[in-house]
């Protein structure tokens, strides 16, 4: 049975491991920061996780994913309207993260299908998650997963068809939402995750390893007046702070906060391992 996000919210190892979690991702982001970044805002997420699941799911004999029928579930799911997913493929197109299909019979269609790099990169996120959710009750998932030759084409479908369901993961609350249509707002999220200094007291404000806005938004490649926005956003909101200066000092995070952070995360994880179950999971008897 896989674990639902209640169950996955109230473990009392889900705040080190997402920490855990969040690390790996970071350094996933500075292996590329660019692709990373294509797909940093949870609109150009959920469309990733669309064409992949696309891709995934053609049948015997098709070279890859057409254009349309994209086009076609990210305007049915109201993800983006077409000419947004039209644009974020021909950006894809343009920084060679998907690429034509050789010729087909049918030149019209033109199929697209992700590189080998964009293959690896939803590999690696795949992996990083059944991790954190073998760290939660001791299972073998990743080991299944890897185990498995077709495992990716198997169980994406289903996380993407997971998520573009969860009312929780399209609506996140509070200070959490702020961040989800910022460029790199999951990666700020996770840089506040990954460098929290005291993350196993009961402190009200946990303070993390930020000292500058400038350096962040640098390292983010935002202006340091557009992050800095978002940030005073959350300020106001109590969610975050700082020790000293503004923008110059080491910035804390509210209990709060970490919560609506562990629930979105509860939510994604429990998407996630509902699609191993159905997948990937071995069936005893």
């Amino acid at each position: 049975m896989s674990m639902t996000a209640d169950e996955i919210a109230s473990h009392p190892a889900l705040q080190e491991l997402i920490r855990r979690q969040s690390q790996a991702l970071l350094m996933a982001y500075e292996a590329n920061p660019r692709q990373s970044s294509v797909f940093a805002t949870q609109q150009r997420w959920l469309m990733g996780h669309i064409g992949f699941a696309l891709y995934f799911k053609r049948e015997d004999g098709e070279p890859g994913l057409l254009t349309s029928r994209f086009l076609d579930m990210t305007q049915a799911y109201a993800v983006a309207s077409r000419n947004t997913a039209d644009a974020f493929i021909k950006e894809l197109l343009n920084y060679g993260y998907i690429e034509y299909c050789p010729e087909t019979d049918d030149r019209r269609a033109r199929p697209v299908r992700p590189s080998q790099s964009t293959i690896d990169a939803i590999h690696g996120w795949v992996m990083v998650h059944l991790a954190t959710l073998d760290g939660l009750d001791g299972g073998q998932r990743l080991a299944t997963y890897l185990a498995t030759s077709d495992g990716l084409d198997r169980i994406e479908p289903l996380i993407c068809d997971g998520l573009l369901s969860s009312h929780a993961i399209r609506e996140p609350a509070d200070t959490f939402s702020l961040f989800t249509w910022l460029n790199n707002g999951g990666i700020i999220m996770d840089r506040l995750i990954a460098g929290l200094e005291e993350a196993t007291t009961n402190a009200e404000q946990l303070s993390t390893s930020i000292t500058s806005i400038t350096e962040m938004g640098l390292w983010l490649q935002l202006s340091r007046s557009h992050l800095a926005r978002k940030l005073r956003e959350a300020e106001s909101l109590g969610s975050i702070g700082w020790r000293g200066k503004r923008g110059s000092s080491v910035m804390w995070v509210s209990r709060g906060f970490l919560g609506e952070i562990a629930a979105a995360q509860a939510a994604k994880l429990a998407v996630i391992d509902a699609a191993y179950e159905a997948s990937l999971s071995p069936k005893i008897g």
